[in-house]
């Protein structure tokens, strides 16, 4: 089917195809027959089938015969006969292949039950079959509420009504035999039309409603199988399924249809297996069966002695000890027959033309954290020592503060022909610039260099005493000048007027 919405629909037709139901290959259509002679001609000689498929509400097919010889094509309504009055349907097979479902429903074409084709329906036709259909779902509803006042034991699952609007067919399950006379009487008072009531079972009801599996997709019975057979707990034994009433279930309440799908090739494939009840003689003691892998070939057994451990098999090497058995011997214990036991190899899939996977992209690449971090810790590392040492070559240095500047500064003695004001000019800017671009750290060398500053501060203010007393100067002290106003000193470099200057004129 492509699409899921048929059964939903309130007129029959799937609201998922753009055109309507009336689309050229019907695959939309619930339980729909794919025509695979359509482009195929008829040998000469031979008369096509005037016979066509027409389909209605959820899936409910009949075979009718074209007597006026109509040009019919798949999706065309038309309005065939029915008791009493007339019905509306869509064709949904022409051709040779009705032939073929005619054989496969054991229908004859001299049958009474295939009924005639009246006309192509009408605008008229199709208008007055919407307006019933818009009706089943209020009929439904009201249905069941008489239902529930006469108190009777059935399920009302669906309701069709006839094309022409004259007629509803209701459509229950019940359990028991039920006397609807009653119910029968009320629905014709309450709706003003004949009423038909038809039983149906537990699968086709599901067949009829649809719906979608515990496998994802839609049900069957609704789509494309049309026999129901018989399902047994046998057949999910055989399958070496758990017997839990809820997973072995379909919709309808009843076992899955789809236990029988591969219940043919369990059973030829467990002809070759023991026995479950067939209890092995070893040197130990007695063994019995606990499970199997029938398409791997393996069986698992355990010792009463060791009952929580299980030992696998092969089923050469059971078959071999059920022989030993039978011969009067024992077979060795179940330890040595496991050691012993060799699993064949399995050969997967060599990329030999070199192509690469189609799931490369699906998980996401995963990088070392680890390196990463080392990584960076390093380079952190590297860039802080790199840092440092610019700043450092970068730093202007000071003078007179370290104690190497000190002890070359007492033994130097000062020259004649240097400005004491310029170079009074050069410390006092060297001391008062600040350093930049150097972050400030602490270091525990800091302590030895404000020491160092100290003591240099201590001997200049020494020295500047003694200049002022008039004392003489310590033996290899430096003569330092005296301290000026820097303002004063400062030369203009500016194009404005001296105003000092002007003052003195």
């Amino acid at each position: 089917m492509g699409c899921t919405s048929c059964s939903t629909n309130k007129s029959g037709v799937p609201s998922g195809c753009k055109s309507n139901g009336s689309c050229a290959t019907g695959s939309c259509d619930k339980l729909t027959v794919f025509d695979w002679l359509s482009n195929m001609a008829l040998p000469s000689g031979q008369k096509p089938l005037n016979i066509v498929e027409v389909r209605f509400k959820n899936g409910r097919k009949h075979f009718y015969r074209n007597n006026n010889s109509f040009h019919l094509a798949i999706g065309e309504i038309v309005a065939v006969e029915s008791s009493p009055g007339h019905d509306i349907g869509t064709v949904s097979l022409t051709g040779e292949l009705v032939r073929v479902q005619m054989k496969k429903k054991k229908v004859s074409e001299d049958s009474e039950e295939v009924k005639k084709i009246y006309r192509k329906a009408s605008v008229r036709d199709i208008e007055i079959w919407q307006a019933a259909r818009d009706k089943e779902v209020e009929t439904q509803r009201r249905g069941r509420d008489i239902l529930g006042r006469l108190g009777l034991k059935m399920k009302l699952s669906d309701i069709e009504y006839q094309g022409d609007g004259n007629k509803a067919t209701f459509y229950y399950t019940a359990e028991d035999r039920i006397d609807f006379r009653q119910l029968i009487k009320n629905l014709a008072s309450a709706f003003s039309i004949r009423v038909e009531m038809k039983q149906v079972g537990l699968r086709q009801e599901a067949a009829r409603l649809g719906g979608v599996g515990s496998c994802g997709r839609e049900l069957c019975c609704s789509t494309w199988l049309t026999d129901f057979r018989k399902v047994n707990t046998a057949s999910a034994r055989y399958q070496q399924l758990s017997l839990n009433p809820q997973k072995l279930a379909g919709q309808c309440g009843k076992l899955k249809c789809c236990l029988n799908y591969e219940l043919d090739s369990y059973l030829d494939a467990l002809k070759g297996f023991p026995k479950s009840d067939v209890v092995l003689e070893t040197e130990k003691g007695r063994a019995t069966f606990v499970k199997m892998d029938i398409f791997k070939g393996l069986i698992w057994y355990t010792s009463k002695e060791e009952g929580f451990k299980w030992f696998k098999l092969t089923l050469e090497q059971a078959q071999e000890v059920i022989a030993l058995n039978k011969n009067g011997e024992k077979s060795p214990s179940l330890e040595e027959l496991e050691s012993d036991m060799v699993v064949a190899t399995k050969i997967e899939f060599e990329n030999v033309v070199g192509q690469d996977s189609l799931t490369r992209f699906d998980k996401p690449k995963t990088k070392n954290k680890r390196r990463s971090k080392r990584r960076k810790s390093g380079q952190g590392q590297n860039q802080k020592n790199n840092t440092n040492q610019k700043n450092q070559s970068q730093a202007p240095r000071k003078h007179g503060n370290s104690p190497q500047n000190k002890e070359g500064n007492q033994h130097r003695e000062p020259k004649g022909n240097r400005n004491p004001n310029q170079n009074q000019k050069n410390s006092n800017a060297n001391a008062n610039e600040p350093k930049q671009g150097v972050p400030k750290k602490r270091h525990p060398q800091n302590r030895n260099k404000q020491k160092s500053n100290a003591e240099a501060n201590s001997q200049k203010q020494s020295i500047a005493n003694q200049q002022k007393q008039g004392t003489p100067k310590a033996e290899g002290a430096a003569s330092k000048p005296r301290r000026n106003n820097n303002r004063r000193n400062k030369t203009n470099n500016s194009n404005k007027p001296d105003s000092n200057a002007n003052k003195d004129a």
